[in-house]
Order: structure tokens, then sequence, then C-alpha cells
């Protein structure tokens, strides 16, 4: 009998391993075969170099400057997404005043929960065009357009938003724009995650705090948050997955994909200029193997970091 289930499993599986592994699997070893080599891209030739390529990383200061870049987005994206999100999913779900029926949400949470999820149905790229004319630096620009009109911008000297490369709190203020963007795209859908996650809570749980003495504050802090962790560890590394991209955002709203004067460099344009500009494939795909073998070690740490006992309610 189990022979017989096995075989069916087997056979079931074996088309979609198959196509997995050769649409997926393969270029991915094939990427790391050509970073041990000089290939141009467009040729047949190339010479083994080894590891050449990935010395030469350390070496690069624009290679540094991208990695110091991606490093605050790792850093702040998960931390004000999550933070933002927590916070919405705590009002929705038990932020409300206490009746007969016990906590509940605000007053049209259903409706907030709509409007807060719509940025997910759109593209990156779709809403990385919008906040371009957004952030327009002259006055057709919304905000722009907004504050001259009220008499807080003067119209011979705009706000230059993703074309600003001073910095600000030690980090170039285009960066901080561009973070601005991706925490109002993605809020919304780790905020309906952690609202699935909070309704799974027994609202007794809440009842009793409440009953207690608790205040909201300490009900989130000691309640809430403690038994969200698995979700909001899952949802920190796939924010940091993002976090180390942003190549959309980058590309769309910056000047010369990476600019002004290299100010919002972030690893993927860099690979992408390597490649696709200088015709430096192998040293592209270096670069883009040692951006997989850090995401996949900071994923490790941070699931060993977090990891703990399930905890049954």
């Amino acid at each position: 009998m189990r022979h017989g289930v096995a075989r069916f499993v087997t056979g079931f599986l074996a088309l979609p391993v198959a196509l997995y592994l050769f649409y997926v699997v393969w270029p991915f070893v094939q990427a790391a075969g050509y970073s041990l080599t000089d290939w141009g891209g467009y040729s047949d030739r190339q010479q083994f170099v080894g590891l050449d390529n990935y010395v030469r990383l350390f070496s690069d200061e624009l290679i540094r400057k991208a990695f110091w870049h991606n490093v605050f987005f790792l850093v702040t994206l998960p931390l004000f997404t999550i933070a933002l999100a927590l916070f919405l999913a705590f009002l929705l779900n038990v932020g409300g005043r206490e009746d007969r029926a016990g906590i509940r949400g605000v007053l049209g949470s259903g409706l907030y929960k709509i409007i807060f999820f719509f940025p997910q149905v759109l593209s990156l790229v779709v809403v990385a065009v919008m906040w371009q004319q957004i952030y327009r630096a002259d006055g057709q620009g919304l905000i722009n357009g907004v504050l001259m009109k009220v008499g807080l911008v003067d119209p011979d000297n705009p706000i230059a938003f993703t074309n600003d490369p001073e910095p600000f709190l030690g980090v170039p203020a285009v960066l901080w724009w561009l973070l601005l963007i991706a925490v109002w795209s993605g809020a919304g859908f780790y905020m309906v995650l952690f609202s699935a996650a909070m309704q799974s809570i027994p609202k007794d749980v809440f009842e009793a705090a409440i009953l207690d003495g608790a205040g909201r504050f300490h009900t989130f802090f000691r309640i809430t948050l403690p038994l969200l962790r698995d979700t909001v560890s899952v949802a920190w590394i796939y924010l940091g997955f993002i976090a180390l991209d942003m190549y959309a955002l980058v590309f769309v709203m910056t000047p010369s994909q990476g600019g002004p004067n290299h100010a919002s460099e972030i690893f993927a344009s860099v690979l992408n200029f390597t490649a696709f500009q200088k015709g430096q494939f192998g040293y592209a795909c270096a670069m883009g193997v040692a951006l997989a073998i850090f995401a996949l070690l900071l994923a490790a740490a941070q699931l060993k970091i977090t990891r703990r006992e399930r905890i049954e309610y």
C-alpha cells in the first residue's frame, strides 16, 4: 500500500520538480559558474579566473557604498513597516470601545483594511510611477504644488526629493524618500497578516487582561506582541529580502538609476549597470551570488535568533 502511494506521489511530482530544477535551480548554478569567469555576456569566450571576481568585490568602492545603502534599508524598512502594520492591526482588531460583545476594533475597521491593503493590488512599478509624479521637483508635483500654493515652498527652490543627494541623519536624503514609498506600499499587506494572527488569539485573553486593570499599552506589549512573535519574525525575513532588492524603486524613481551622484546606488543597480552597460557579466554574477549568500545567511540567523517553543492557546 505504502509502495503504491510513494509511486503515485513520485509520479505526480516528477514533472513540477523537473521544471523547478530546470527553470529555477539551474540558472542559479549557471550564475555561480559564470561568477568564476570573465565572461562578457555577448560571446562564448570566457576565461576561468577563480575567485578573482569575489576578491574584487571587497575593493570596489561603489559596491561598498551600495552595500551600506542596502544595509540602511535592511534596518529601517522592516522596522518602520512592521511597527506601522502592528499599530494599524491592533487598532483595527482590538483598538475600539468595549461593549457587551467584548473587545472590538475601531469603527469602520473593515473599510480601513481595504483602503490600507489597496497598494498591494498595484504593481510596484505602477506605484513608483505614481510617486514619481508626487515627488516631481517643480510646481507640477503634488507635494511641491500644494506647498507652493500655501507659501511654504519657494517656487524657485522646490524640494528636490529623489534628486537630493545631501545627507540627512548621515544618509542621503533620496534614500529616506524611497523608504517612505516602500513603507507606504508594504504596510497594508503586513497589517492584514498581523490582523489574521491577532484574530486567532482568543478575545478572552484580552478581556481578562482589561478586567485585571491592564491598559491598551500594556495589553499590546505584554499579550499581543509576544503571541505574534512568530508572525513578526517571518515578516521581518520577507521585508529583509525586499530591502536587499529595492531595484524597481531605484530604477524608476532616481536619475541615472542610482543617482544623483550614486547617492541611491544599491547592490541590484550596480549589478545591472555592470552587466548590461559595462558588459562584465562574470563580475555581475559574482555580485548576485554574494548577495544571495548574504540573504540566506541573514534569514538563517534571523530564524535561529527568534526560534522558540510554540505557544498553545
